[in-house]
């Protein structure tokens, strides 16, 4: 598999409902993948995004940068690291909410 795809953040999760780990890529938030063992379900998201990848290449579709990658300016209204900033984006990606919503959560 290609190099490519390591940079790319991923989550495994546990799902007591279908009783297998899910895998998530939250630079493609639509994508995921699953397996018996936290190892396979994380080895089966990186071919799904690495079929993505490729697929989006053959049509000339823009590719997601990853999180490990951009460029962060650290500031919100609330000046912050560029690593805490970069945090906050993971985290309000894998609860799928805008980083000010996120914040907002976290204070109130």
């Amino acid at each position: 598999m290609n190099k490519e795809i390591e940079k790319y953040t991923y989550t495994i999760k546990w799902s007591e409902e279908d009783k297998i780990h899910i895998g998530k890529c939250l630079e493609f938030p639509s994508l995921s993948a699953h397996g018996h063992t936290m190892d396979k379900a994380l080895h089966e998201i990186k071919k799904v995004v690495y079929a993505s990848i490729k697929w989006m290449r053959e049509n000339n579709e823009s590719i997601p940068e990853s999180f490990s990658s951009r460029k962060f300016k650290g500031n919100l209204t609330l000046r912050v690291p560029a690593e805490i900033h970069r945090e906050l984006t993971i985290k309000s990606a894998e609860e799928g909410v805008s980083i000010n919503k996120y914040i907002l959560s976290k204070i109130i």
